[in-house]
């Protein structure tokens, strides 16, 4: 249907699942909510979701504001995630004492709209905080800046990019979640300057999870959303730069849904992939 639906491997993940090609991802019949979101799912102007047509999303928190606002016709399936989680259980796995570190992931823009802030100031606040021991993971478009990716590397730390997020044409991001996997898993810490999915993701695999530093002003950023303001009020013990854990991993259970995770046989039914599951076994 759409494509984002496929973006970060998303639709890869879900297909190699249902036991077809990830080579050759169907259509699937509806849209896939492709990021951890505060609103219900999808971007506040989301016409483009053709009427009728299902929205999967990942928690029931989604479903129940996205129901408030309008919306119809919600299915939970659980973020894409949990079910690579399911079948990478121990790729990129460290024994605990062996995993070191921090891995940051700066707030970051997106094609059409860029991110202003500090990012000598966040360099300070990152040393200061979790030392040299520091990966940054940046965004696609920041780590083609060279600025920008200069200045971390200047501060002596690791500068890493998990890729570009793809597209159902190409394979640019079809390893992005599993390159994210090994490095979420290697490091005891994931840190951010606001919360997003890579938090979540890391909590889920035994991170330490930290939110701290300027969060940055995405350029026309929309009111529905809230800004970092309204994530600090709805998770205030998710900010700061020392977490519990156990309460960080119990949202991050939540907010990913792992409660909804599907079997193979629904989920080619929600997205209209019977035929091709019956071809494969043909």
């Amino acid at each position: 249907m759409h494509g984002s639906n496929h973006y970060y491997g998303h639709s890869r993940i879900l297909a190699r699942y249902c036991g077809l090609d990830e080579d050759g991802v169907p259509r699937i019949r509806g849209f896939l909510q492709h990021g951890w979101n505060h609103l219900h799912g999808f971007q506040p102007d989301d016409e483009w979701c053709t009427p009728g047509y299902p929205r999967f999303v990942w928690s029931d928190v989604l479903r129940r504001r996205g129901w408030s606002m309008g919306r119809r016709g919600h299915y939970l399936i659980g973020a894409p995630w949990i079910y690579l989680l399911a079948m990478e259980p121990d790729t990129g796995r460290v024994p605990p004492q062996e995993r070191r570190g921090t891995i940051w992931y700066p707030f970051h823009g997106w094609e059409k709209q860029a991110v202003r802030g500090g990012h000598d100031r966040l360099v300070d606040e990152m040393r200061a905080t979790e030392g040299d021991d520091v990966t940054v993971c940046l965004y696609w478009i920041e780590f083609r800046d060279a600025d920008i990716r200069r200045r971390y590397e200047a501060a002596g730390f690791r500068v890493v990019c998990h890729g570009e997020r793809g597209t159902r044409w190409d394979r640019k991001g079809h390893d992005f979640l599993l390159r994210q996997l090994v490095e979420l898993r290697r490091h005891r810490r994931v840190a951010s300057n606001r919360l997003g999915s890579a938090l979540f993701y890391g909590a889920s695999v035994g991170c330490d999870v930290a939110v701290y530093g300027d969060p940055m002003q995405l350029e026309n950023e929309r009111p529905e959303f809230g800004g970092a303001g309204r994530q600090r009020r709805l998770w205030p013990e998710l900010h700061g730069t020392e977490v519990d854990r156990a309460t960080a991993a119990e949202i991050a259970e939540r907010e990913l849904g792992f409660a909804h995770m599907a079997g193979p046989e629904e989920l080619r039914c929600l997205f209209g992939w019977e035929r091709e599951a019956l071809v494969r076994c043909a």
